[in-house]
């Protein structure tokens, strides 16, 4: 054992919220997205037809709910 550690995907860049390089991310087959229903070869982290932007921006959205849901005492 030679004690090196295996490497690791660098942190996101800022703004990026996905990283979208890894392959599990891509199908062979467009399917329709499932935010705006346009043709993607992309998959979310479940596995399921998403554009980038559509699922950035569907995080996005939800961290903001959340934030606000637990500034607003709703959660905690």
């Amino acid at each position: 054992m030679t004690g090196r550690r295996p490497r690791r995907a660098p942190p996101p860049a800022a703004g990026q919220l996905l990283d979208w390089s890894d392959r599990s991310h891509w199908a062979r087959t467009q399917a329709p997205c499932r935010y705006c229903r346009a043709a993607t070869f992309l998959r979310d982290d479940d596995g399921l037809p998403a554009d980038k932007v559509c699922a950035e921006a569907a995080l996005q959205q939800r961290a903001a709910r959340t934030t606000a849901a637990y500034q607003n005492g709703q959660i905690g």
